[in-house]
């Protein structure tokens, strides 16, 4: 895993999020790599997550570049290599630059290239929140096995709490929320 640096005055927030598709820490180098993270921790078809996962080289107009993108998501559909730059400066010149040539030498491999930007707002409000219930040694498989035993689609969390009457309600609360990050 790379490390992450750090210095006085620095202009983005970077740290390790413990991802549950990897069972481990992944780096990030800005809260909007983070938000691309949790929504990349949260889709059931990702498989494995890798940060800045390889240096690309190219030859572009005669000139030598050199691009290291800041995700790679191995996926049931395939792998997806994942930049990630706020959408106010996709349209600085070399931005646009650097993402053409990245893109043309991934897709030329047969892969996915995605550009992120800010995701909703209430979609990462929820993705968030639901993070919280993503470490899934924490939570009682008997109790997990009896919530999905239980038909709960369309009720209200409200009525999904009573639907275990013998448990204690903030433990079945904690479940069904895994559960929805889970997305059973």
């Amino acid at each position: 895993m790379a490390e992450v640096s750090w210095h006085q005055g620095q202009r983005h927030y970077s740290g390790s999020y413990w991802s549950s598709t990897e069972r481990a820490l992944v780096i990030y180098e800005s809260r909007l790599e983070l938000s691309r993270l949790l929504v990349a921790d949260f889709d059931r078809s990702v498989r494995r997550i890798k940060a800045q996962p390889f240096p690309l080289e190219a030859n572009v107009a005669g000139r030598r570049c050199r691009h290291v993108p800041d995700y790679l998501l191995l996926t049931d559909e395939g792998p997806v290599v994942v930049d990630v730059k706020p959408a106010a400066r996709l349209s600085c010149p070399a931005v646009a630059f650097t993402f053409g040539w990245t893109r043309v030498a991934v897709e030329s491999k047969g892969w996915v290239y995605e550009v992120a930007s800010e995701p909703g707002e209430v979609e990462l409000a929820n993705t968030r929140f639901l993070a919280g219930y993503r470490r899934d040694w924490l939570f009682e498989g008997e109790l997990l096995d009896e919530l999905r035993s239980v038909v709960l689609d369309g009720d209200t969390l409200g009525t999904s709490l009573r639907c275990l009457p013998a448990r204690p309600q903030p433990a079945v609360r904690s479940a069904i929320l895994h559960l929805l990050w889970r997305q059973h």
